[in-house]
């Protein structure tokens, strides 16, 4: 809304509780403080921003290219000009993501010298390199608790040659099941991921997996991933040596240890072997940019605001996908909700937790940015963060959906705290009455958009969130997706809506509480 109103008549608080949530304004009074700085946040300002973040220059934003570093570099300059200081201790506002690019490996093994091919002989779906001279033979690798292949055998820091099938007792039963029917060692689609996880338990380097019976299947799956490879991107999840899988057929499995046919005893084998399978994709350079105002009496509790800073770049045809709505709208809408904030702060009227400006990297590709947040590197404790309100497509109406106008989807409200949901509720009827949506925050919700953007990697750590989204429209994913398209009026409304409900969740004298349980 483009005018300060005041709202005299107080809200009655929803369902069981005899305190309202947002407190009355007084008619006689002048404008409360969140009114006043929540009219800073203009559809003038957003509109500049957005036409320098969504344009060409940027070239599109995707994930770990020079266009990426230019938004994160411009969100950086923003907060900078703000006065707004980095969420790091160091005083950096970026928090590198660690990203590799997933490509399949080339070139040889070797025994005693001699190569064997890879994709021939030799099957690796992922890096695999060293030179190792004792490999432990650990028969079929099963780990049961009726019958297991490592008991008595030291396979820490070691490559471990393992073959497919099971032990028979003499009267023709398998040894795992005590039955004529094997057991899950057996199947093709158990048999590689049970022995790989059973040798990383007992601290193997690495899996030597000799499968005859199968080798072909493997073999297509191989020939099919190395056809289709892209590139695509992955977290890096670890900074320790990677877990080595091979596959072998029976040539190389025999060239290790010629009796392996034979016998299932363990044995230690000092054969040389070179592995040198090489997935040159490497590490891909990526950043969240994190900024933050310190809370006044409560700075150890958190409000985390989120929106994703990338986008899909551009098509093989060379057209630029500059992602205005997505998520360039949500983008400019958190930094006029740090600007409102910090203007909120530096008159002393700033919020009494700490506010997290939280710009995401990799949500395009698999919510990378805000996984690492959330689950390898939090800047602040996850136990400490009170909500997530994630911004994700806000400055545009959904073509398929009948009625107001002024209205925004909200996703994720009510799942893990009724205190949450009620809260929004009231705040929208207070200060900016739009027509909240819910037709996607349905448990069947066929686009399962819960699961789709940065807000779920809090709500799995159960951090109540909320969702702002407009929908999708033709101009999805598209180069179409340009800033002179954006409803500029309905991008101001919203980002103050999110505004107004992150100031009294900062200021509210309890935390909010989970009263549900993930789903």
């Amino acid at each position: 809304m483009n005018k300060l109103v005041l709202i005299a008549v107080g809200l009655a608080m929803a369902c069981n509780s005899s305190q309202k949530t947002v407190p009355e304004n007084n008619a006689n009074t002048s404008p409360s403080a969140e009114t006043v700085y929540a009219a800073t946040i203009t559809s003038e300002e957003l509109k500049e921003h957005l036409f320098v973040y969504a344009s060409d220059e940027f070239e599109g934003r995707e994930t770990g290219t020079r266009g990426e570093k230019k938004a994160a570099a411009y969100i950086k300059e923003q907060y900078k000009a703000m006065g707004i200081p980095a969420a790091k201790e160091d005083g950096d506002y970026y928090q590198q993501v660690p990203l590799m690019r997933d490509v399949m490996p080339t070139g040889e093994l070797q025994i005693n010298g001699k190569e064997y091919k890879l994709g021939e002989d030799v099957l690796a779906f992922e890096a695999a390199q060293g030179q190792f001279s004792n490999i432990v033979y650990a028969g079929y690798g099963i780990d049961d608790e009726n019958y297991s292949d490592f008991e008595g055998i030291d396979i820490k820091g070691k490559l471990v040659l393992v073959k497919f099938g099971e032990p028979m007792n003499a009267d023709g039963t398998y040894k795992v099941t005590g039955t004529t029917y094997n057991s899950k060692w057996s199947k093709v689609s158990d048999a590689y991921g049970k022995r790989s996880k059973a040798i990383r338990e007992h601290g193997g380097l690495g899996m030597l997996y000799f499968d005859d019976t199968n080798f072909s299947r493997y073999q297509n799956y191989f020939n099919r991933r190395k056809k289709r490879s892209s590139g695509k991107l992955s977290l890096k999840t670890t900074d320790g040596p990677t877990f080595i899988n091979v596959v072998l057929n029976k040539n190389v499995a025999t060239a290790l240890y010629p009796d392996i046919m034979n016998t299932s005893i363990s044995k230690d084998l000092n054969t040389d072997l070179n592995l040198q399978l090489n997935a040159d994709g490497g590490i891909v350079e990526s950043e969240n940019v994190v900024a933050f105002i310190k809370g006044s009496t409560k700075p150890n509790e958190y409000v985390v605001i989120s929106a994703h800073l990338d986008h899909i770049g551009i098509t093989d045809k060379g057209e630029i996908n500059n992602g205005a709505d997505d998520d360039g709208s949500g983008t400019v809408g958190l930094l006029e909700i740090a600007e409102a904030f910090k203007k909120a702060a530096d008159a002393g009227k700033g919020p009494k937790r700490s506010v997290v400006f939280l710009h995401v990297t990799g949500e395009e590709k698999g919510l990378f940015g805000s996984q690492f947040y959330t689950d390898m590197q939090p800047i602040f404790p996850l136990k400490e963060t009170v909500t997530n309100l994630n911004i994700d497509m806000i400055g545009r109406i959904d073509p398929k959906r009948d009625g107001n106008r002024n209205y925004i989807y909200l996703i994720g409200s009510n799942k893990l705290s009724s205190e949450l949901h009620n809260l929004s509720e009231e705040v929208n009827k207070k200060y900016m009455d739009i027509e909240l949506d819910y037709k996607y925050n349905d448990d069947h919700d066929p686009n399962r958009f819960y699961y789709r953007s940065d807000h779920y990697n809090f709500a799995k750590n159960n951090i109540p969130v909320i969702f702002y989204f407009n929908g999708t429209h033709d101009d999805y994913h598209r180069p179409s997706d340009t800033p002179d398209k954006i409803n500029y009026d309905l991008l101001e409304n919203r980002t103050r809506l999110i505004f107004h409900t992150a100031w009294e969740i900062a200021n509210r004298d309890t935390r909010i509480k989970v009263d549900k349980d993930l789903k």
